[in-house]
């Protein structure tokens, strides 16, 4: 499979898992709006406010991540793909095949969140 293929699969996926969440969500804020429940005092676990919380993150974290991608693939069309953004040196095989929407390489990646 070579990079396009990848990144577009990696896409698809990435949309599939948003449209996933985002029906998740839709039918929990419907199923509260149908209850009288108090999830505040719920004994049984988290609130239905918890857990839609939980929810709009995961979908903020893979409109992020469709947006990496997207930005990998106009790397691709721009002939840059695989460097580095931070050095400018290759970003090794290995890496992008481990995050294929990656922008940078090990030691620069290191650097900024190490």
């Amino acid at each position: 499979m070579d990079t396009r293929e990848r990144l577009d699969a990696e896409r698809r996926q990435a949309l599939e898992r948003l449209a996933s969440l985002s029906g998740d969500h839709e039918a929990m804020v419907a199923a509260s709006l149908d209850t009288n429940a108090d999830d505040e005092h719920d004994p049984e676990g988290h609130t239905i406010a918890f857990e839609r919380s939980q929810i709009g993150a995961l979908i903020r974290q893979v409109r992020h991540h469709v947006a990496e991608v997207d930005a990998a693939l106009a790397r691709v069309e721009a002939g840059t793909y695989g460097t580095c953004e931070g050095c400018g040196a290759p970003i090794g095989e290995a890496r992008l095949e481990a995050l294929p929407a990656t922008r940078t390489c090990i030691a620069c990646a290191a650097r900024t969140h190490g």
